[in-house]
């Protein structure tokens, strides 16, 4: 019997994989997208002009465009799996 070597290279870190990963990048990108969509949103929805906005106004639509962007690539259903 002739048996063929069995070559096993080290996995590397599991943090470098994960930002390396095409996933990431993706999730990165959307959050990204829904964060300026929800400042945008309020941006002009309310009417005025930049230095009239505060944060308390802003914030929240901010995080929830990323939530939202967040929520798009990470969904069971956008991995295939619903």
């Amino acid at each position: 019997m002739e048996f063929k070597k069995l070559e096993i290279e080290p996995e590397g870190n599991l943090l470098k994989r994960l930002i390396t990963s095409a996933h990431f990048k993706k999730s990165i990108i959307y959050i990204a997208a829904g964060a300026a969509i929800g400042f945008l949103i309020t941006f002009f929805g309310k009417g005025a002009e930049f230095s009239q906005l505060s944060k308390d106004e802003l914030l929240p639509n901010i995080l929830t465009g990323a939530f939202i962007g967040f929520f798009l690539t990470n969904s069971p259903c956008a991995r295939n799996k619903c």
